[in-house]
């Protein structure tokens, strides 16, 4: 697998121990030979997550800004197609699927690129079954 897009779940869990996994450690595993898509929303997520986990003493800042460095040393691509007619596309997936539009701009970038999906979204996983996305591929 070349390329796959990267949701803030999977991400987040090499952060956090008790969050890792075999998945989450093989979508790290998988980035030596690869790359990782993630949608424009993604870094704001990432960085929320690692906000409200400050803010509940759960990660020190030193680690927030450790974590961010090693992010940032991935090859990770940031896909940043956001324009009218994508931005339609991915309402019009919230709407018939009845997902948040962060959610459908996960799914629509794996669909656009013919890529699987890594996360572990119970809601996100069950659509993308729906919508003929590949998920966690192992």
């Amino acid at each position: 697998m070349k390329a796959f897009v990267l949701d803030c779940s999977v991400t987040m869990a090499w952060c956090f121990d008790d969050e890792a996994n075999e998945q989450s450690d093989q979508a790290l595993v998988l980035l030596k030979n690869g790359k990782a898509v993630v949608p424009a929303i993604w870094p704001l997520e990432v960085l929320n997550v690692l906000h409200v986990s400050e803010r509940k003493k759960r990660i020190s800042v030193s680690q927030s800004n450790t974590f961010i460095s090693l992010l940032n040393a991935l090859p990770i691509e940031i896909d940043m197609s956001l324009h009218d007619s994508l931005n339609k596309t991915i309402l019009e997936i919230s709407r018939q699927y009845s997902i948040s539009a962060y959610d459908a701009a996960y799914l629509e970038l794996a669909k656009r690129r013919t890529i699987p999906l890594f996360s572990f979204d119970k809601i996100l996983i069950e659509t993308a079954k729906k919508f003929d996305v590949e998920i966690n591929p192992l």
